[in-house]
């Protein structure tokens, strides 16, 4: 096989490292995290997308404190478009009903019929709540309110780290999050269904809590779910088929699992059953909203994979250079890059990118015989 080899890139010309870098990036972080925490106290935890992305923001410059405007201007430059999303995202989930009554009995009749022969005919929050609720609070009523507040900043600083360490990866995880979030919110609209918590006020359940900020009361953090609280009052109940909670933290486990060795398998898979735990035990959804969630995840990486590699497909026909007559008959000519092996055409998984598929500029080298 002939492999056309690229020359190896130019040498980095950035500056030399200040030896003061890392003593600042600790008071900047330092800094960013006392007025984090400060915040937090007064205003509550940046559960909404325009007031996270600027805590992430700062995070990053403060992290990055080092490095020039320009490159902290192109971060708000790149993530404006994907605040502006999710605030759209979030404003026409109040739109989703249309005023029709929202499906509730259907989701019951599957959590009965799938768990009913193991909570005595009972959808799994009621007997969750039976078991496990007090009116004292609970360590584990301090843990779900952590887990179901992580739903609003993981994926958001997943993909921050992302744009830090590679643009090309997080370009990759956020047509993935777009499509998940888009097909979540078109199935909002074709079939709003209501949550537990709303079934129980209209009398299609026995009483069932709405629990999933209780746990912050333990500590004497009563305002730390201010901005979380708001948004549970003025958002339409009608957004639980699917749940995007655990359908997010499934799809932030699953982009990093390849690259993460064995050994920490099952403490990133147990973020996502922790997840559904949180919301069934609190009144936010029914086991059903989440199975159809996970179910979405893998319909959009088995979508998004396929159409990059068709994008990539297109892209060679579009260059319109057929590869020179092999040496040897039936070999390929393959463009590489030092470092990358020459069978990396395709994107073949979560967080893969497109590859080059520009003409070779140096001469074929024949294969040997």
């Amino acid at each position: 096989m002939a492999v056309v080899t690229d020359p190896q890139p130019p040498a980095r010309t950035d500056p030399p490292a200040s030896p003061d870098g890392p003593r600042r990036r600790v008071l900047a972080m330092t800094i960013w995290a006392v007025a984090f925490v400060v915040c937090w106290l007064a205003i509550g935890l940046p559960t909404d997308p325009a007031y996270a992305f600027v805590w992430i923001w700062a995070g990053t410059i403060a992290w990055n404190s080092e490095r020039p405007w320009r490159s902290h201007l192109r971060f708000a430059r790149d993530w404006v478009p994907v605040v502006l999303l999710l605030a759209a995202y979030n404003l026409s989930r109040g739109f989703a009903d249309n005023g029709a009554t929202p499906h509730a009995m259907e989701l019951i009749v599957a959590d009965r019929f799938m768990f009913g022969w193991a909570t005595g005919g009972e959808v799994p929050t009621i007997w969750m709540q039976e078991h496990l609720y007090r009116p004292e609070v609970q360590w584990w009523d301090v843990a779900a309110s952590w887990v179901y507040f992580s739903h609003f900043v993981v994926a958001l600083a997943a993909a921050a780290v992302l744009w830090i360490r590679d643009r090309g990866r997080w370009a990759a995880y956020m047509r993935r999050w777009g499509f998940l979030c888009a097909a979540g919110l078109a199935t909002y609209f074709l079939y709003p269904a209501a949550p537990p918590w709303w079934a129980a006020q209209n009398g299609l359940l026995t009483d069932v809590l709405r629990i999933s900020t209780r746990g912050w009361k333990a500590f004497g953090m009563h305002g730390a779910g201010n901005v979380l609280n708001a948004g549970q009052i003025a958002s339409n109940p009608v957004a639980a088929m699917p749940s995007l909670h655990t359908a997010w933290a499934l799809f932030v486990v699953l982009f990093f699992l390849r690259t993460t060795r064995r050994r920490w398998w099952p403490l990133l898979l147990a973020y996502p059953l922790a997840m559904t735990f949180t919301l069934v035990y609190s009144g936010e959804h029914y086991v059903i909203d989440v199975l159809v969630g996970w179910t979405y995840v893998g319909l959009t990486y088995l979508v998004v994979n396929l159409a990059e590699r068709g994008w990539a497909m297109v892209r060679v026909r579009r260059a319109g250079v057929a590869p020179p007559e092999p040496a040897v008959a039936g070999a390929a000519v393959i463009r590489t890059t030092p470092g990358r092996p020459a069978t990396d055409l395709l994107p073949d998984g979560p967080g893969s990118t497109t590859p080059s598929t520009e003409p070779a500029e140096s001469p074929v080298v024949p294969a040997d015989r």
